[in-house]
């Protein structure tokens, strides 16, 4: 990299050069000159001394470089090599002023081997993080797109996908099992993620993340690209099988029609960019049960019951569809409840037959024993939606007294049966929880019955603190899930916590006897 002679340098080559390198690039121009401008600064300083300040401009215009010394004025000089007393600057600058910037015009330079080697890397070096900068721009926005580009090698089972304007990485981990790629061949794949690393921007790919499938539908269906059809949710088992929720914002299209295509030629060309995978298309619906009975298609659902405190459904199919709903390996259940969002529990109808038996012996006995009535009363009790001791003890007379076969005598006589023996068990409980050593403290946070007291003692929860050292699903381990909700596990367990706040928001007796200005302040 020679210089000619002279008070200047002109050199339109280099704007030549810049275009040519932020063409090839495809970074902006004016990097590529800021570049050349450093690597003739270092040039410089290498010629007339590292310590000063040395700075050098291309003219955009007509490629001349001109290179100067800077020196700032200031009153008291501590470097001369970067600094200027006001006196002396005023011979060069009359009304110099402390602040100021006195700038000396250096003779060109002939760059010497060494010196254009190290002005080549600076150059090479800045236009590399340029590009690097270029690239993450570019690819940060598209994260989420479907991306295309050739296989150029592959690495310990990763695919290098080269994008055309930059280099992507599709891990083996991203690619759909028993997947193989060439060297050349094309490959269609998600943008998953871009991070900036210090070798530079990475591209993620992903060829097994639900979006990439939902990304192919939008390709392939005008009517999602459209915004018509949405696609509400996804779930995916990578080369085997997938599901697909659609709903249509146009009544008179059919989402899952229109996903499917003619012929199902839609549908077909993402089966096929997907390796095989099966996929089922899936009415959506706003109501959780029809969405769940639609999403264990092709499966028929006989019966539902949400529970929506803990989001789990129980699904009753009938005997010989059991095997169809669960799928292969609990393929097509699991596949349903990651669609849905909901866990999904399947029962057949002889299963929830029995169990409906169980629960009604089981409830029956409960009354026959607490309330110490015969078989009759417990099964109408039962029969008429009573699940506890408590529902009948809290009740109105006149709603229970309306039970066929019922009387108000009768229905008072329960009521007062079942509060005395909640009493008796209570002061049961109550009896065994002092046993146990569970502290007053803590029987007396609202929301714990004294069952509740009894098994947290057996679990060796008996303070406050003890108490407080729990999560919410450890509470409702303890003492049952039915028992709490999730909500109230954690306000009880807040309610066992405020003492620790309380405690530094105020000074002990002692701590106030240390700081009586504070005090009485």
């Amino acid at each position: 990299m020679q210089t000619d002679s002279g008070s200047s340098l002109t050199r339109p080559e280099l704007l030549q050069v810049a275009d040519a390198v932020a063409r090839d690039k495809g970074i902006d121009r004016d990097m590529v000159l800021e570049a050349m401008e450093q690597a003739i600064q270092t040039a410089g300083r290498r010629k007339y001394g590292q310590e000063l300040e040395i700075r050098a401009e291309i003219d955009r215009t007509s490629g001349e470089i001109r290179l100067a010394r800077i020196r700032e004025v200031t009153d008291e000089v501590e470097n001369e090599d970067t600094q200027i007393s006001v006196e002396d600057a005023r011979h060069v600058l009359p009304n110099a002023q402390p602040g100021d910037v006195i700038v000396d015009p250096l003779p060109p330079i002939d760059l010497g081997r060494v010196a254009a080697q190290a002005a080549k890397q600076v150059i090479v070096q800045k236009v590399r993080e340029a590009e690097r900068n270029r690239q993450y721009e570019e690819y940060q926005h598209r994260v989420g797109e479907v991306a295309n580009g050739l296989v150029k090698r592959v690495e310990y089972g990763n695919v290098i996908v080269d994008l055309g304007r930059a280099e992507a990485v599709l891990r083996r981990e991203e690619l759909i099992p028993r997947e193989n790629f060439r060297n050349g061949e094309r490959v269609r794949a998600l943008i998953l993620d871009v991070r900036k690393e210090p070798r530079g921007p990475q591209i993620f790919l992903s060829r097994t993340h639900p979006d990439f499938m939902a990304k192919l539908f939008a390709q392939e269906v005008p009517e999602i690209y459209d915004g018509i059809i949405e696609i509400k949710s996804v779930a995916r088992d990578p080369g085997s099988r997938a599901k697909i929720a659609v709903v249509s914002n146009d009544y008179g299209i059919d989402p899952v029609g229109a996903c499917v295509g003619m012929r199902g030629s839609r549908v077909q060309a993402v089966v096929t960019e997907l390796q095989g995978e099966k996929i089922d298309i899936i009415q959506w619906s706003p109501d959780p049960a029809t969405f769940i009975v639609n999403a264990l298609a092709p499966a028929e659902v006989t019966k539902v019951v949400l529970d929506e405190d803990a989001h789990r459904i129980e699904v009753v199919v009938p005997d010989d569809q059991l095997s169809l709903a669960i799928g292969r390996r609990g393929q097509n259940v699991r596949l349903a409840s990651v669609l849905t969002g909901w866990d999904i529990d399947i029962l057949t109808e002889g299963e929830e037959s029995e169990r409906r038996v169980e629960e009604f012996r089981t409830a029956s006995q409960l009354f026959i024993d607490a309330l110490n009535v015969d078989d009759v009363i417990a099964h109408l009790l039962v029969t008429e939606g009573f699940n506890s001791v408590e529902a009948v003890a809290y009740i109105d007379p006149e709603e229970l007294a309306e039970i066929e076969g019922f009387d108000e005598g009768i229905a008072v006589e329960l009521g007062a049966r079942a509060r005395d023996y909640l009493a008796a068990r209570d002061e049961e409980y109550e009896g065994r929880r002092q046993e146990l050593g569970v502290s007053d403290d803590l029987a007396a946070i609202e929301g714990l019955t004294p069952g509740m007291l009894v098994k947290l003692g057996e679990q060796g929860v008996k303070t406050l603190d003890d108490l407080g050292d729990l999560a919410g699903d450890e509470l409702r381990d303890i003492v049952g899930a039915n028992e709490l909700s999730e909500d109230e596990a954690n306000n009880v367990i807040m309610a066992a916590r405020a003492h620790w706040f309380g405690d530094e928001d105020q000074e002990t007796p002692a701590e106030e006897a240390e700081n009586p200005a504070e005090s009485g302040a």
